[in-house]
């Protein structure tokens, strides 16, 4: 029979090993249940512990992650004996962990850190403010009487969530929150009490950070409120739309204290999880013990068995987190090639798209020119007609004026003989008249008289009839002359009417023809700039290509970065071609604006082929000599700035004229020569002996590991003969470290060599090795380049770790050495995956080796650190020869160099932690909106590193 005690750490063993693995989904709240019943049971954490400290935390990032995520659940809900016996014990195993994990870019890597620092401050703050509970749940009375009246104790001077891997990262959240809310309230209720004893012109600081972090508060509540997972889990609380007011005091009844609400929803249970037995909630120790008795042996069996479970699903977790990790990595890789090959056709597309565009744009307007152009010339012809139209026109009517002046000066001479005619008639009719009124005699008929008055009777009648012909002449010439009258004023009018129509004709033509020029003037104005638009956003993007190229140069990640001088070459002599190109497109779009397709394919390619020609010659440069490192970064330098120079003046019309690349030529010349400077010059070995000297410098470095090895087992076994105590410890430690590590690279260079047989029976065909080799000349120079790295590092950390032992070197040149080793066979994975097969088994081995000595290399420079921690800690200092004022400088010194060493973080946030840190934990200065500082900065960038995955 196995006792109550037992059964519960049965379960409880159970439960921890299924809430802490390298699955990366959510930890279940059943599991992290019965772990904090087991604590309250057993009244502290020391069955967690138990278990807790033989998992491989140093090699799963989400076992790490999960770890953390359990310890708050138990910091939080458990024995308050937690922190105050337990966990405090193992303080610096947190930290370690935390630290070893920052070191590491991995996914889940910086998120342990931050998580790891949390957890520490987090226990830190309790065990200095006891009063408070851990679930930080106190009432106002205890708030005030934790903080006093003292002001300087009140000093502030301070993913997807539908996924297992998004839930993952979002589980640890909700006790964030919860803490969250809780340290928001403990601020607004000391900043009010603080404004009550403090001049508000001396809290501006403070009230202008508690803003930042309200509104940051704030969007992190928001954010997480939009979660579909957290909406089942847990109510989050609405801050108020702005900041409490601390300069009335009024302000504080309108204060309302956050709440987070918890909802009681039973947590749905899996198909996976049927092997779980109800764990017994009720108390059986009080039956009598002959029936609950259990013979000793069977007793020490159980706990055998216990232990040696708990061991193989330790191992078993390690096996999955290493499984795991791989085919993370495999889809990330997959991922990342998905990734770029779309890029890529995302690229030629939209390079199509834009020369088709180019293409129909110039179609289009030379359609409309053509058009224009026609209509042009038809309004110039009809112009014309119009204008001998009107000229004909003007003829015509000077005509008929004419020929009216002609009609009226007839008129007024047959009016003057028609008046001469009547008066001649008139006289001689009165002569007759006065004739016969004479008195006379009458005569006989032959008398003369009768003769003349039958002649004047005669000529009466002759006269008569002639007045009447005349007559008749000057009706019929007025009739005649009326009619012309009426002809010539019809003539005139309809002249009148057609010159109107002519003229109202031309002056709409000519104002249709103004019109078309002056469209056709904006059409062109604004094909010209929309070239120039274009124009500007393609030198936009290149100068943003290039100073990104730029930023590289001083980036601390980038100078693990390395290039061949070959290569730098190829690009150099690649930029000269794009430069004369560019130079070409410049003039072809002086000589016609419209077109600036071939100036803008030319930038492009010049903006890439420079910014790659800057970073390999930076890269270059972390393997060249001093001097030509120097003048190879300058001349680096130089080429940005020029290309810079020339872009500024592509994008303005002032300078667009004499803008010249010239003097990017030159730059790129220079490092052009500079880069045929540093190629390897390999002529003191013939191609027909690479094979030998490959062969030779493969036994070379594996001799110099095992020389290394050797040599480390001396200095383990003198520095136990030397040392005890702390000093033999980290010696140890750092020993076995530089072991393992050494015993990775000798791992590697036996995969590699396995790697670089296959490749050259699958590459050489009829050829012997040796052929194979000269043929590859290059390739086989990188993998000797390579090897002679490896056994250099190799040796000089030998060299490193025996003077640390020694106490005659520095800590920092071992972590330089490891870091030299990882860049070394990084160089040799990378010249045997040249030509090897994706598919191959050998270089998966290759590639798992290759991981392995990044770990051990983190493993050494972790131990280092640590070693270096624990022997200034333990160092102590004789006070009795000090002064008062001598004394006072090195406690500042010391506390001062505490603060920054605990307060660098890894992360870009690092210079928050580090300032939420030393405020932190000086003495005078322990604040809840510090641990409300790191708190918040790790509730942001968990969850920006989920939404971004």
């Amino acid at each position: 029979m196995v006792t109550n005690g037992q059964q519960s750490s049965l379960f409880q063993l159970s439960s921890i090993s299924k809430a802490i693995n390298s699955a990366e989904a959510p930890l279940k709240e059943k599991h992290a249940r019965r772990i904090i019943l087991g604590t309250h049971r057993e009244k502290g954490a020391f069955t967690f512990w138990s278990y807790a400290l033989g998992l491989p935390l140093s090699s799963s990032s989400i076992l790490s992650w999960k770890f953390c995520h359990v310890l708050h659940k138990v910091l939080r809900d458990g024995h308050h004996n937690v922190i105050l016996q337990d966990c405090m014990r193992h303080h610096s195993n947190i930290v370690e962990t935390g630290q070893l994990w920052g070191n590491l870019h991995d996914r889940y890597g910086q998120l342990v850190a931050l998580y790891a620092k949390m957890l520490c401050t987090k226990m830190e703050f309790h065990v200095k403010h006891s009063e408070i509970r851990c679930n930080l749940e106190v009432t106002d009375e205890v708030l005030e009487r934790v903080a006093g009246t003292d002001v300087n104790n009140l000093n502030t001077s301070s993913t997807i969530s539908t996924m297992t891997s998004g839930q993952c990262r979002l589980a640890p959240l909700i006790q964030v929150i919860q803490d969250c809310s809780h340290l928001y309230h403990f601020s607004v209720k000391l900043l009010f009490k603080l404004h009550a004893c403090l001049p508000p012109d001396t809290l501006q600081g403070h009230r202008d950070r508690f803003h930042d972090q309200f509104h940051s508060l704030k969007t992190f509540f928001n954010k997480a409120r939009d979660m579909q997972y957290f909406k089942r889990l847990i109510q989050i609380p609405k801050l108020p739309d702005s900041p409490p007011n601390f300069l009335h005091a009024a302000s504080l009844a309108k204060h309302a204290r956050p709440v987070v609400v918890i909802p009681d929803e039973d947590e749905p249970e899996q198909q996976d999880d049927d092997d779980d037995d109800p764990e017994p909630l009720i108390d059986v120790s009080e039956i009598p013990a002959a029936t609950m008795a259990v013979p000793q042996a069977k007793v020490r069996l159980i706990r055998h068995a216990q232990r040696y479970i708990t061991q193989l699903k330790s191992q078993i977790n390690s096996l999955e987190a290493e499984l795991e990790e791989q085919r993370v990595q495999k889809q990330r890789a997959l991922v990342e090639n998905e990734q770029l090959r779309m890029e890529l056709e995302a690229t030629r597309r939209r390079n199509a798209e834009h020369e088709s565009l180019q293409a129909k744009r110039a179609q289009v307007t030379e359609q409309r020119y053509n058009k224009l152009k026609e209509k042009h010339t038809e309004l110039v012809s009809s112009h014309a007609e119009l204008l001998r139209r009107s000229a004909d026109t003007v003829k015509m009517l000077s005509v008929t004026q004419q020929t009216q002046e002609e009609v009226e000066r007839t008129k007024q001479q047959l009016a003057f003989e028609v008046e001469r005619i009547k008066q001649d008639a008139d006289m001689k009719f009165e002569i007759l008249n006065a004739a016969f009124d004479l008195p006379c005699p009458l005569l006989p008929p032959s008398h003369p008289l009768s003769q003349v008055g039958e002649q004047l009777t005669s000529s009466m009648s002759a006269l008569q009839a002639e007045k009447e012909r005349l007559m008749r002449s000057v009706s019929d010439k007025e009739a005649e002359l009326s009619s012309l009258r009426q002809a010539a004023q019809l003539q005139q009018s309809s002249l009148q009417q057609e010159r109107e129509r002519s003229t109202k004709e031309l002056g709409e033509l000519q104002g249709k023809l103004k019109e078309k020029s002056s469209r056709e003037e904006q059409l062109k104005q604004k094909l010209l700039d929309e070239q120039f638009t274009l124009l500007q956003g393609t030198v936009s993007e290149a100068e943003s290509i290039i100073q990104d190229a730029v930023a590289k140069l001083d980036d601390p990640l980038h100078i693990r970065c390395t290039s061949s001088p070959d290569y730098l070459v190829s690009r150099a002599e690649a930029t000269l071609g794009s430069i004369d190109k560019v130079k070409s497109g410049h003039s072809e779009y002086l000589t016609n604006m419209g077109d600036a397709g071939g100036l803008l394919r030319a930038l492009t390619q010049f903006s890439h082929l420079t910014a790659d020609t800057i970073i390999n010659g930076s890269a270059t440069a972390h393997m060249a000599p001093t001097d030509h490192a120097d003048r190879l970064t300058e001349n680096c330098r130089g080429c940005a700035t020029q290309s810079l120079q020339f872009l500024k003046d592509l994008k303005s019309k002032a300078s667009l004229q004499r803008a010249d690349p010239a003097s990017i030529r030159v730059v790129v010349q220079k490092i052009l020569m500079l880069g045929k400077e540093l190629r390897p010059k390999g002529m003191d070995v013939r191609q027909d002996e690479l094979g030998d000297l490959v062969d030779k410098e493969m036994a070379a470095t594996s001799a110099a590991i095992e020389e290394a090895v050797r040599r480390i087992d001396e200095m383990m076994n003198q520095a136990r003969k030397d040392t005890s105590g702390i000093k033999l410890e980290v010696n140890e430690r750092i020993l076995n470290s530089c072991t393992g590590l050494m015993k990775a690279i000798h791992l590697l260079v036996l995969a590699s060599t396995d790697l670089q047989k296959e490749i050259v029976e699958g590459g050489r065909g009829a050829a012997t090795i040796k052929e194979f080799y000269a043929r590859n000349s290059r390739w086989t120079e990188g993998l000797i380049s390579a090897s002679k790295a490896v056994g250099w590092g190799a040796t000089q950390m030998v060299e490193s770790a025996d003077k640390v032992v020694l106490h005659t070197g520095k800590y920092e040149e071992l972590i330089v050495c490891s870091h030299e080793i990882a860049a070394s066979t990084a160089q040799l994975v990378a010249s045997s995956k040249v030509k090897a097969d994706r598919n191959s088994t050998k270089l998966t081995a290759l590639q798992q080796a290759s991981r392995r000595v990044n770990e051990m290399a983190a493993s050494v420079v972790a131990s280092t650190k640590t070693g270096q921690e624990h022997l200034e800690d333990k160092n102590t200092m004789d006070f009795s020869g000090m002064s008062l004022i001598k004394l006072k400088m090195e406690e500042m010194e010391s506390q001062v160099s505490y603060g920054s060493r605990v307060g660098l973080g890894p992360t870009g946030c690092g210079s928050e932690w580090s300032l939420a840190f030393y405020y932190f934990w000086h003495y005078e200065s322990r604040s809840f909106l510090a641990c409300a500082d790191l708190i918040l900065c790790l509730c942001l960038c968990s969850l920006h590193s989920c939404v971004c995955c």
